[in-house]
């Protein structure tokens, strides 16, 4: 009878992944700092776009907060069904992606709110 702890089931080496649902201490260590850093530079943005330059708020700054606001409800809605298990492992890596793009976003949107050139 074959060992089923040394079945490599077409991979290079052992195959130890993680089925759906479950999660190692260093994939969780690095979802919380990914997205607790994103959480940081979105509420910055947010708050920097009604309050800089001056009150009242510009127009333009609030409508790039709401762009902002509207790209990380998709990510969270992503988020959530990943957690629920409902999405493959592999659109981990489309949720950092998409977490960069929303920092960078952010980035630019501070940027014009503060008037750097």
């Amino acid at each position: 009878m074959d060992d089923f702890s040394t079945r490599t089931y077409g991979t290079s080496g052992l195959d130890n992944r993680p089925l759906f649902g479950e999660t190692s201490a260093r994939d969780r260590i690095i979802n919380l700092a990914v997205g607790g850093f994103t959480s940081v530079v979105v509420l910055v943005t947010v708050i920097s776009s009604f309050v800089f330059p001056s009150l009242p708020p510009r127009p333009l700054n609030v409508f790039f907060a709401v762009c902002i606001l509207l790209a990380c409800g998709s990510t969270i809605v992503l988020i959530f069904w990943y957690r629920q298990g409902d999405l493959e492992p592999k659109f981990r890596k489309l949720i950092y992606y998409m977490l960069v793009s929303i920092v960078l976003l952010c980035l630019c949107a501070n940027l014009y709110f503060h008037d750097v050139r």
